[in-house]
């Protein structure tokens, strides 16, 4: 029996391997799959002559074919592509035909996609017809994939959106979306004046409660920028107010009920603020641009935020507007484009833009005019995302003045380098100017569409194609943060005393909420991944996008038609890999950093380990010499903190804890923390 299996196995392959070659006999494929078609073998297929409009080129004929063909079961579009990552730009061409093979109808066809050798054509579709895709070998011989899925609806149907007042909802200062109780709910926060913050609070089924806080006086507001980050890693999210004169940090307490200010010293113009854990130790430090001097840091050193002038944007006479963060080289470590827009002159330094790349130490160093981003631009913000879908993170240099050129779409290459792809990106012919370029997939298509100037948003088709949507929307120029504000998975803005609620449509969705433990309490700086039956699909984690709102820290991915999720990875900032497989969609996930059953993590645990383990009442803690604990949590696995012990003789007594699986975070005496699971019996 075991030796006839490789007969058997080699007889399969042969035998698909001459399935596709005739039109009889084309393999059936499915609608949402992909599918492998193997090089073009020496045996010669069956050769699509009726080519429905393609040419050969000099008269030279192919001389090989491949065959597919599906049934329609719906009145629907479809799109038919090698358009795919994996491809590496494979030159393809194909025909489809509806028909029997005997009497085959033209449909469509299509080459040389938009300018690339892939190949792609949407049509319409009708209930019970046999639809036949045939490639020929007229250019490359070479094996490919390609995809059927139902195509999105187009742009004039695509999104509406109804403008509501939300009560409490101060104006007048730059917005704020984050979750603010720990219920990871998007919130909306807003300054009064000097003394009051407000924060309205979305309610389980919809609807806002608004609080209002006391503060000491801050002598600083949002005026310019504003962004929110837990950085004290207590469970609730702090702020960033960034003005004309400084910045001030806003602190909540251990249960969110009060804020305490901490009013930084230097004067200076702020423009775009982050929260960002610039040297990767766990703790959120903040970041600000300065419009007139070098950019300024604030590093954490679990009690203090301390300020450091330079290193990152050096220019003298500033111009720094923006700055986003980013893993741009797939390193795992968080990288910065900084969007200029300053004094110096085209040129000189003041408005050409910046790109930082992170050394892995805590330093950085500016590589742009090698990666072709040093753009003399007149910019205010850019929009960072993958908007093809190939694991790479892409940008859209924004404007505010077309003296230097309008809005550049730049592609990330995988290489260290961008190209710019403005031309036919729809963004050549769009000649409005704005401060905000954010990234969103506001449709939920899987494709990430560009909030941005001229009231509208620039709607994605994952080819870095943008189409505006045909009717604007009633959009303030500046502020217009966004978030799910009524938890419906569709997400909406934020619009002055008003939401702009998403209407939606039939797409699916998931959003993903991290909780760290080693990492940052955020996660900001994770990379999160989702694979499907569209390939895969990337967002990092990030506080503070485009010029100066706030938008939702927790990751949304829109999905399509599509309703199974084949997996959702997340890479942490440590290092650590959680994976979560056949998630649902329409969902929020919850996601504890090193608790997944397949997690593989990169704790630095060489300074401790447990015994026994399991454990039943006493949990040991072997530590070498120069380690010292000075604090000890352990935490469920949903994330809820279900002891903070004193280590007496390096024990904790878990007598109390049910049976089952938890972390326990522990933190040295230089502030550093280390995190590692253990079975309670």
């Amino acid at each position: 029996m075991k030796k006839s299996l490789p007969f058997i196995f080699t007889f399969f392959c042969f035998a698909l391997s001459f399935a596709q070659e005739h039109c009889d006999s084309a393999l059936t494929v499915a609608l949402g799959s992909t599918t492998t078609a193997p090089a073009f073998t020496n045996e010669i297929g069956e050769i699509p002559t009726q080519l429905c409009g393609l040419t050969n080129q000099n008269g030279i004929p192919a001389t090989k074919g491949k065959w597919y063909t599906f049934t329609a079961t719906e009145n629907n579009t479809v799109t038919v592509t090698t358009f795919l990552p994996q491809n590496n730009n494979s030159d393809t061409r194909f025909i489809v035909y509806s028909g029997s093979c005997t009497s085959l109808t033209c449909v469509g066809s299509n080459d040389d996609y938009n300018g690339t050798n892939s190949s792609q054509l949407t049509f319409a579709i009708t209930t019970g017809t046999v639809y036949t895709i045939a490639f020929d070998n007229r250019y490359s011989s070479a094996g490919f994939d390609f995809r059927i899925t139902i195509a999105p609806p187009p742009a004039p149907d695509r999104l509406s959106f109804t403008s509501t007042p939300v009560a409490g909802i101060a104006g007048g200062y730059n917005n704020c979306i984050a979750d603010m109780n720990g219920d990871y709910r998007d919130d909306i926060v807003s300054a009064i004046n000097t003394t009051q913050l407000a924060i309205s609070y979305q309610q389980v089924g919809g609807g806002f409660t608004t609080s209002t806080y006391a503060l000491s006086n801050t002598s600083v507001l949002p005026s310019w920028s504003i962004a929110a980050g837990d950085y004290d890693n207590n469970g609730y999210n702090d702020l960033i107010f960034g003005s004309g004169s400084g910045i001030v940090f806003l602190k909540s307490n251990s249960d969110g009920t009060a804020y305490t200010t901490d009013r930084k010293t230097q004067s200076y113009l702020v423009q775009r603020t982050n929260f960002v854990d610039i040297n990767n130790d766990g703790k959120l430090d903040a970041f600000a641009c300065d419009d007139n001097a070098p950019n300024r840091r604030y590093m954490n050193d679990g009690v203090n935020m301390n300020h450091i002038q330079g290193g990152i944007g050096d220019f003298a006479s500033g111009g720094n507007y923006a700055s986003l963060w980013s893993d741009f080289d797939n390193d795992g470590d968080i990288d910065m484009h900084l969007s200029k827009c300053g004094q110096g002159g085209s040129g000189v330094g003041g408005n050409i833009n910046q790109m930082f790349n992170n050394n892995g130490d805590g330093t950085y160093t500016n590589i742009a005019a090698a990666a072709n981003m040093a753009d003399a631009e007149q910019t205010w913000s850019s929009a960072v995302g993958d908007f093809n879908n190939d694991g790479w993170m892409d940008v859209i240099v924004g404007v505010n003045s077309l003296s230097d050129g309008n809005t550049n779409v730049k592609r990330n290459n995988g290489d260290g380098t961008f190209t710019s792809i403005t031309v036919g990106s729809g963004y050549d012919t769009i000649f409005t100017t704005g401060r905000e370029y954010v990234a969103h997939d506001f449709d939920n298509d899987g494709f990430l569409d560009v909030l941005n100037s001229g009231s509208t948003i620039m709607f994605g088709d994952g080819n870095f194609h943008f189409t505006p949507n045909p009717n604007t929307y009633p959009l303030s120029s500046v502020d217009r943060p966004v978030g799910d504000l009524n938890n419906d998975g569709f997400l909406d803005i934020q619009n002055g005393n008003n939401v702009l609620f998403n209407n939606g449509n039939i797409n699916h969705w998931i959003k993903i909420n991290l909780q760290g433990i080693q990492s940052n309490r955020n996660g900001i700086g994770a990379r999160i991944e989702l694979y499907g039956a569209w390939g895969k699909q990337i967002r990092d984690v990030q506080s503070g996008t485009g010029f100066q709102n706030m938008s939702s820290i927790n990751a949304h991915f829109g999905i399509g038609l599509e309703t199974q999720i084949t997996k959702v990875v997340v890479k942490w900032p440590s290092g650590t890999v959680d994976t979560i497989n056949n998630p649902s969609s329409d969902q929020s996930l919850y996601v504890l950093e090193g608790s997944t059953a397949l997690a593989n993590t990169n704790f630095n645990n060489s300074e401790f380990s447990l015994y026994p383990i399991p454990t039943k009442n006493i949990l040991n803690i072997k530590t070498n010499n120069s380690f010292i604990i000075q604090t000890a949590q352990v935490y469920e696995l949903t994330g809820k903190l279900v002891l903070n012990s004193e280590v007496i003789n390096a024990t904790i007594n878990v007598e109390f804890l049910t049976k089952g699986t938890y972390i326990l975070k522990v933190t040295d005496s230089k502030g550093k923390v280390y995190s590692q699971k253990f079975n309670k019996e």
